[in-house]
């Protein structure tokens, strides 16, 4: 790097070529357009290059410009996670733990740990930040959580961070009898395909995961409704509306009567609920200690 070049100035230059926008790279760092244009002239004038290709409609990075994007991002990663970091250790003396994990993870899976957690280090803030398993990814990235409990297979876990499995799981389709008599049948996807499902948005791993599977029978999967929420599905599925795709784990201890998982003969792999953390950065003395209750269970 040029230390003559201000890092203002390569903040800049990431945040355009990562949206491909001078407009939404002003948003995101609260300068206006014209700022971040300026910025990005200064930069090519101290570099002598020309690093975007600029038209009316759209913003495209030069071959220069990729080369340069390329070495930018992971060190403007590196300093916000650092920057992140730093933050949380100030604000708690490092007695902290922060978890990323889903709702359903931490509902179903997680809070027993929580509590068990609580109860032996009463004086250790935790602290919980939901999102699905790409955000729970971004999050881990970028240095906001010590370590995060996802769904495995997920896209978003990259060679920087080291994982382990926790337990297995399988997933479900749950289903009202009363709407859905299928209590005797065995059920394949391409009866299931003709059925109303209930699913989670598209975004979720889970979603992509059914999708997967539809498609390696050639066949066309089309929600009825997707929602954020599994416990809305399951909801939904109580009266009638679909039929939910869910984790298994999540009715364990559900003792409807009207309620019933179908038998499905086209088998679907297993997967599995993994803890992930940066394999570059110490795990803090609480945070390991909660990996370790996860691994040995209750």
């Amino acid at each position: 790097m040029n230390m003559d070049i201000d890092y203002e100035l390569y903040k800049v230059f990431y945040h355009v070529a990562k949206t491909l926008s001078f407009s939404e790279a002003a948003s995101e760092l609260f300068i206006s357009q014209s700022a971040v244009s300026q910025s990005i002239k200064t930069l090519e004038k101290r570099l002598d290059l020309q690093l975007f290709l600029r038209s009316t409609k759209k913003v495209m990075l030069t071959k220069e410009g990729e080369i340069l994007f390329k070495h930018i991002e992971p060190a403007v990663k590196l300093i916000v996670k650092g920057e992140n970091k730093i933050l949380a250790s100030r604000k708690t003396g490092d007695i902290e733990l922060r978890v990323g994990a889903s709702d359903t993870i931490c509902r179903y899976y997680l809070m027993p740990f929580f509590k068990s957690f609580h109860e032996q280090f009463p004086d250790i803030s935790l602290k919980v930040m939901n999102g699905t398993s790409k955000m729970c990814a971004n999050l881990l990235e970028s240095g906001q959580v010590d370590l995060i409990i996802t769904n495995s297979p997920n896209e978003a876990i990259n060679d920087t961070m080291k994982y382990e499995a926790l337990r297995d799981f399988k997933d479900v389709f749950y289903a009202n009898k009363e709407f859905f008599p299928f209590v005797d049948k065995e059920m394949g996807f391409k009866e299931l395909s003709k059925l109303p499902l209930l699913m989670l948005e598209s975004r979720s791993t889970t979603s992509e995961y059914l999708h997967e599977q539809f498609l390696k029978k050639s066949l066309e999967l089309v929600p009825s409704i997707e929602l954020a929420s599994n416990d809305q599905l399951i909801d939904l599925a109580k009266i009638g509306l679909g039929i939910a795709f869910v984790p298994d784990y999540m009715i364990d201890n559900r003792k409807d009567k009207d309620m019933y998982v179908l038998t499905v003969k086209d088998k679907m792999p297993t997967r599995r609920i993994i803890a992930a953390y940066d394999e570059s950065s110490d795990l803090s003395q609480p945070a390991r200690f909660f990996l370790d209750s996860l691994k040995v269970g209750l």
